[in-house]
């Protein structure tokens, strides 16, 4: 239950207010002086939620100087604290003086219960967002901290899906066990690989890539085990294999539903052996590679149709990490847009606008296109909609409605956190016309 400490020395008043909080399910407490609330903020820290504190203490004392001075002693201490003013002597540029300083109302005795206890609970609703967006803000400080420990070869993100799956593909680099890393194409799949590779215990051996989407069935066994001359027709001499190369470091083979079931049977023996034949010899070859691979494909589907090995998916898929779509992280496209337009070059507000109203079927591959089409018709240094080519961009270049549409309100009600007013001050609205706008739309409230 929310608690509010009244600092009142009208005894009257205190009761009055405990009792219409009462009836609100909000809890309060009471304090007669300035000091005696001081002291019971000191005592009850983190569990006020918020202020009522009169202008006035002293009898026959009207100034509101008192007031003054206790709201700044709270303000100082405490200042994310909200604080709510009550005075039977109204003081107009005094109010707006203090509210300008940071206190969340300034209400006149007699109040009015309505009002006051819809803004009561407006501030506790938000104090509670805050409180849970700086919780989550902190333990996101401390993981980013966690991850300067680790080599991240450049990758930029921002958004916490990411954020995600990076720090566990870093927990799981210095273990030598396959990982599987699944997601739509162009979601940045083999940097992920590269970030694995780059902190395991092999991070000095090589770093071989083999897309076996890339290449004809009959070519993926050859690429992967090497052959000796004569093995198939245009093979003249020896040639060494995937496996070979990756020797002492870590293979990664993108699409790996696309391997052929023949191909699938022997990888799984590599995996189980470390062994292996090159195509057309009977000698058997010893090597040591992490091997880590990637899919767009739904593998599950694929055994049951019949065309991937169970057993292999099973041994592929010691560790999998989900790379969600870029959609699914929206705090990554401006960053991600800003690393590929380089310095001397920035995004205008209605760029941004439309990159982030944009569904990216294409993930971060369209964008990194995007970009780079945005920054050889730009006229100048600054990228405007019209620039990017998206048909958002356009529609919203020529359009002077400004009313937000349902995918701008959830972006930002995600970059947000669900903090509804941080998301209206972005969208330019205030908490109530987002909540209306929300309600018309379907969208839940976070």
């Amino acid at each position: 239950m929310p608690t509010v400490l009244i600092i009142d020395d009208n005894a009257a008043v205190a009761v009055a207010l405990e009792v219409l909080f009462s009836l609100h399910d909000i809890d309060a407490l009471r304090a007669a002086s300035p000091e005696e609330g001081l002291a019971m903020l000191e005592k009850q820290g983190a569990g006020i939620d918020l202020v009522i504190q009169d202008m006035n203490f002293t009898a026959d004392t009207t100034s509101g100087e008192e007031g003054i001075a206790l709201f700044g002693e709270i303000r100082k201490l405490y200042p994310d604290l909200p604080v709510i003013l009550l005075t039977a002597w109204t003081h107009l540029d005094a109010a707006v003086d203090l509210i300008k300083a940071g206190a969340a109302d300034y209400l006149s005795k007699p109040w009015d219960d309505k009002r006051l206890i819809a803004t009561v609970q407006n501030l506790l609703e938000l104090g509670q967002a805050n409180r849970v967006l700086r919780q989550r803000l902190q333990g996101d400080l401390r993981q980013r901290r966690e991850l300067e420990r680790f080599n991240l070869r450049g990758m930029v993100f921002a958004d916490p899906a990411t954020e995600r799956v990076i720090t566990l593909a870093c927990q799981v680099a210095r273990a030598d066990v396959p990982v599987l890393i699944s997601g739509p194409n162009g979601t940045g799949k083999e940097r992920i690989a590269e970030i694995i590779q780059a902190n395991s215990s092999v991070k000095d051996g090589p770093f071989v890539v083999l897309n076996c989407g890339a290449l004809p069935a009959e070519l993926i066994e050859a690429e992967l085990f090497g052959a000796d001359a004569g093995a198939y027709t245009g093979a003249s001499k020896a040639r060494e294999g995937k496996f070979e190369a990756a020797d002492g470091g870590t293979l990664f083979l993108d699409e790996i539903g696309n391997l052929p079931l023949a191909g699938q049977m022997k990888l799984l023996r590599v995996l189980e052996t470390g062994r292996f034949e090159r195509l057309g010899s009977n000698r058997e070859r010893q090597v040591q590679v992490r091997v880590i691979s990637a899919t767009n494909a739904d593998l599950p589907a694929m055994i049951r149709a019949g065309t991937f090995r169970e057993d292999l998916y099973y041994r592929l898929n010691v560790i999998e990490l989900k790379l969600p779509p870029l959609a699914s992280r929206p705090g990554d496209i401006l960053p991600l847009a800003r690393g590929f337009l380089g310095s001397g070059r920035r995004l205008r507000a209605d760029a941004e606008a439309a990159l982030l109203a944009h569904g990216w079927p294409g993930n971060v591959r369209e964008l990194k296109n995007v970009m780079a089409r945005a920054s050889l018709l730009a006229s100048g240094d600054e990228i405007v909609a019209a620039d990017l080519g998206l048909p958002e961009a356009t529609s919203s270049a020529s359009s002077t409605d400004n009313e937000p549409d349902r995918e701008a309100i959830v972006v930002a009600l995600n970059r947000a956190n669900g903090v509804v007013a941080q998301a209206a001050a972005e969208l330019g609205l205030s908490r109530q016309a987002l909540y209306r706008r929300m309600e018309r739309l379907g969208i839940a409230r976070p």
